[in-house]
């Protein structure tokens, strides 16, 4: 069998720039410039994961985001240590809890919030005390 490995998630915004400008004040992203096809281009790297953030055109091509649960892909995860200082800091930075963090197993708690474009973001603390 083939060898997989991830390789970026896509993210549309019809501002490219201010959901770079998020994910960088949240979750400490690398927000990455460049020029493609003479367009500036806006990606991230978010802990290792590369994201992709295509600007959107407000020409009504594009569907509006649906909102969780939905079938498909449903979020990003994050793993976190200190998942309950992790929210409270997010908080103070004006972050937009969905669910707030909550054991689901032993030593798991996760928690979710929204991010630009109504982007569902877990967080997961698997070692929670």
């Amino acid at each position: 069998m083939a060898t997989f490995t991830h390789d970026h998630v896509h993210l549309r915004s019809p501002d490219p720039e201010g959901t770079a400008q998020y994910y960088e004040r949240m979750f400490g992203a690398e927000v990455l410039r460049s020029m493609q096809q003479g367009k500036p281009r806006v990606d991230l790297d978010l802990c290792g994961l590369k994201v992709f953030i295509a600007q959107v055109e407000p020409d009504g091509k594009t569907g509006a985001a649906p909102t969780s649960p939905y079938l498909g892909l449903d979020h990003i995860g994050l793993t976190v240590s200190g998942i309950d200082a992790a929210v409270a800091e997010l908080k103070a930075k004006g972050a937009e809890f969905t669910m707030e963090p909550t054991t689901i197993r032993p030593n798991v708690r996760i928690a979710f919030l929204r991010g630009p474009q109504n982007v569902s973001i877990e967080l997961i603390d698997r070692n929670a005390a």
